[in-house]
């Protein structure tokens, strides 16, 4: 656990280096500003279908509660739509993090605080944003399977924390290591630290529920792999900083 919260004060460490905050904005600026575009686009579609998807209120027609009904239904669907956006949201910065931030975050780090460490390139950009599509196909899949459960109160929410736990450490995983390890070094850390990296991927989802903060919590959960997965290199190649 001391590695990790290490791991997690590392990151904010980093974020003092030239353009790094960039880095850590752009992505969540960007997704917003995607389902922003197709939520104004498609909202009042959207809604219609997944309204009709519920089942209609045919047995109230003609009763005093059929207007109520119907309008407390809309509003849950309303309700609804906004709670498995922010999931959308965080899953599509999750990617481009991975497949453009991070890397160019990983660079930076390369040069100054993992200066000691050997680069032995197990992994390349296209392995890299092959990784991350990847990852988030089998995300979308997932959430796909598990949509009903949002009708449950509460449970959606733990789902989505997950599934966006599960997706951080599959994307994240492998951008933080790409350059330093090599792909037997890759293959092992994976195995090896599967638990532990699971747990990173679930503290960092956890912060896109919180406010502000959540604007750099996808790239932020890119840097804190890296700072944690090159920790564990360093501590495997038995590199003293």
């Amino acid at each position: 656990m001391g590695d990790i919260l290490m791991a997690f004060r590392r990151a904010l460490g980093s974020l003092a280096g030239p353009g790094m905050f960039w880095h850590l904005v752009w992505p969540t600026l960007s997704a917003l500003l995607l389902w922003g575009v197709l939520g104004i686009a498609f909202w009042t579609a959207a809604a219609s279908w997944l309204a009709g998807s519920l089942g209609t209120l045919a047995w109230l027609e003609g009763s005093d509660w059929a207007q109520p009904a119907s309008a407390a239904m809309l509003f849950a669907v309303h309700v609804l739509m906004a709670l498995i956006l922010v999931p959308l949201v965080y899953a599509t910065a999750v990617v481009l993090a991975a497949g453009i931030a991070v890397p160019l975050m990983l660079e930076r780090l390369g040069e100054t605080e993992y200066a000691d460490l050997d680069r032995r390139h197990g992994g390349s950009i296209a392995g890299s944003v092959g990784n991350a599509a990847g990852a988030f196909g089998l995300w979308l899949a997932g959430s796909l399977l598990t949509l009903p459960l949002w009708l449950v109160p509460g449970l959606g929410v733990v789902v989505s924390l997950i599934l966006s736990a599960w997706l951080n450490q599959r994307a994240f995983r492998y951008d933080a290591m790409m350059e330093h390890a090599d792909a037997g070094e890759m293959r092992a850390f994976f195995a090896r630290e599967r638990g532990r990296l699971y747990l990173v991927g679930l503290a960092a989802a956890a912060l896109a529920y919180v406010p502000v903060i959540n604007l750099v919590a996808p790239a932020y959960a890119g840097l804190v792999f890296v700072h944690f997965s090159l920790g564990e290199l360093r501590r495997s190649r038995g590199v003293h900083p």
